[in-house]
């Protein structure tokens, strides 16, 4: 997997929005649907990966911690190291409910993911 920085190491929120998602054996798992931004700091805390459903009808998002997801150039889309599985019994929620992204709900999806809650 080429992960290597590219000139370009800064990107529009709008140009990751969309963005394919894939598992480690580069399957499609779905795609980026939003950035949940920390509001101090700035820094993007959350990928909200869009998955689930049938022709884009009735996919729940995903919130991702954003240092799961690797950048390949070679698929021009990132990697998370999760497959279809793992992500049936993830918090999620559907479009129109998105939760309030406070310390309990920020905790529950890092603890769920084995990544430490900053």
């Amino acid at each position: 997997m080429n992960t290597s920085a590219s000139s370009h190491d800064v990107i529009s929120s709008d140009r990751v929005e969309g963005t394919t998602v894939y598992d480690t054996t580069g399957d499609k798992l779905g795609s980026i649907d939003d950035l949940m931004i920390d509001k101090r700091s700035g820094q993007v805390r959350y990928a909200v990966l869009e998955f689930g459903g049938f022709l884009g009808m009735g996919t729940d998002r995903y919130p991702l911690p954003w240092d799961m997801l690797k950048y390949d150039t070679s698929k021009d889309g990132y990697v998370v190291p999760l497959d279809k599985d793992r992500l049936n019994g993830a918090p999620s929620y559907p479009l129109e409910n998105r939760p309030a992204y406070d310390d309990e709900f920020g905790r529950r999806v890092n603890d769920y993911y084995g990544v430490p809650y900053l």
